[in-house]
Formats: structure tokens, sequence, C-alpha cells
């Protein structure tokens, strides 16, 4: 979703950000700031990457389409209040409290495919960014095969959200886990997209920019292969590496 605002005497284009309230079985859980669009997708990746939910849950709207509001409807789910949300970078979580966190919800990925070194370094070239492109305002994430073709790619102001909406689009149709797939972002690659990964069952996650510390140290204990530095036909592998020719 975009907006026209004026800039020095002339129109551009801006990338909408509005809160969206995530509700489970009628009760607020919590709120994220996104860009409008596949909102349904956005809250099901939500509450399937904190394990709140294991199942696709049942998507609702409310009367008021300008709530900015979804509700998720699911029997079985972990009452929120038990889980801990790490939502920022600031939030004085220690690691390993936090590598248990995910244990707890995401086992370790096992197998997966093998994918060439070259390929892996230009999957960020590949994800369909058009909206990026008009605003210069938007993350990414892409799913790909391991052959390097695009299944899914989401934008979002959020790198968190573009995750979640890929997701829970694969939730909502039955296609996780991404036991053969690879996970492309394009920005840096941090703890909670690590921690979405491995919930997603995906063996591989590639990213433009550099991992933290903890992503690091998530991904090696996930079994997954954490990959940095995607461009200009290079890229650093962190963790796993016996998954890239």
């Amino acid at each position: 979703m975009l907006k026209q605002v004026s800039v020095d005497g002339r129109t551009d284009e801006v990338a909408v950000e509005l809160p969206l309230e995530v509700r489970l079985n009628g009760s607020p859980v919590a709120v994220t700031m996104r860009t409008p669009g596949h909102d349904f997708e956005l809250a099901a990746g939500f509450l399937y990457g904190e394990g709140i939910v294991s199942e696709a849950p049942e998507m609702t709207l409310p009367e008021d389409l300008a709530a900015n509001v979804v509700d998720a409807i699911a029997a079985e789910a972990v009452p929120p209040a038990t889980r801990r949300f790490y939502t920022t970078s600031s939030c004085g979580i220690c690691g390993k409290g936090a590598l248990e966190e995910v244990e707890a919800i995401a086992p370790a990925v096992e197998g997966g495919p093998s994918i060439d070194r070259a390929l892996l370094a230009e999957l960020p070239d590949r994800l369909r960014q058009p909206t990026f492109e008009r605003t210069g305002g938007l993350h990414a994430t892409g799913l790909f095969d391991a052959a390097g073709e695009s299944l899914l790619v989401r934008e979002d102001v959020g790198r968190h959200n573009a995750m979640d909406k890929v997701i829970g689009r694969a939730l909502l149709d039955g296609g996780l886990p991404f036991s053969e797939n690879v996970l492309c972002v394009s920005g840096r690659l941090a703890f909670e997209l690590v921690q979405k990964t491995a919930r997603a069952g995906a063996p591989i996650l590639v990213g433009v920019g550099a991992p933290t510390s903890l992503a690091v140290e998530l991904a090696a204990d996930r079994g997954i292969t954490l990959a940095g530095f995607a461009r200009g036909g290079r890229v650093n592998v962190y963790t796993h590496p016996q998954r890239v020719r």
C-alpha cells in the first residue's frame, strides 16, 4: 500500500505504516506496525512463529474493517501470558534464556537441500520487491526452492512482518515445514528471524546484511545454515556449511 506525499515541490510515494492488533479467540495478543495487506498471513505467521498456535487458525475480521484488527480462532493454543515476546533488540534477555525459549517451540532442523554457493549469493537479487523499488522503504522475505526458483515473496515495513507473512501464507495453505526450501531476507539477520526460520523448519536462511551474535548462536544450535552479506556474487556462511557446495 502506497501514499502520495509532497516533497520539495513534487509528489513522492511512501509506504503506508499502520498498527495491526492481533487477537486470539477475542483477546488481544500483540500490536505490530505493518504495511497493510496480507494481514491474515501476518497474524497467523506471528502466532505460529511465537509458538502460540501449532496449526492454522481460523482468521476473522471485526465488523469495522477500518479498525486494523484481526482475530485468530484456535481451539488449541498456548495462552499468550505464558510466552515472552522479544520485541526489541534492547530487551535485556540473556542469550541462554532466549535459546531455551526457541528450543521449546522449534526442534532442531535436520537434512535439507544442498545449494551452490554462487546461487546462494544470488538469491537476494532474485527477490521481487516492486513496492521497495517505488518507495525504498520496505523489507522483503522470499521463499525459494533449492534450484533458486522463487515460490513466494512478501514485503513489509518490518523485516519480521515480511517473514511472518511468508510463513503465515504457508501455514494457512498447509505448506509447512519448509524442509527443502531456502528463506531469503533483504536486510540484516537478527535473532527473531532465525527463531522464525527454525519454527518454520527451514534449513537455510540467507540475507543481504550481517548477522548478530545471537542469531549465529541460535542458528548453530538449531541446525540452520546461516549466510549473510550475500551481495556482489559473494556470501559468508556462518553455520552448518555442509549444505553449501
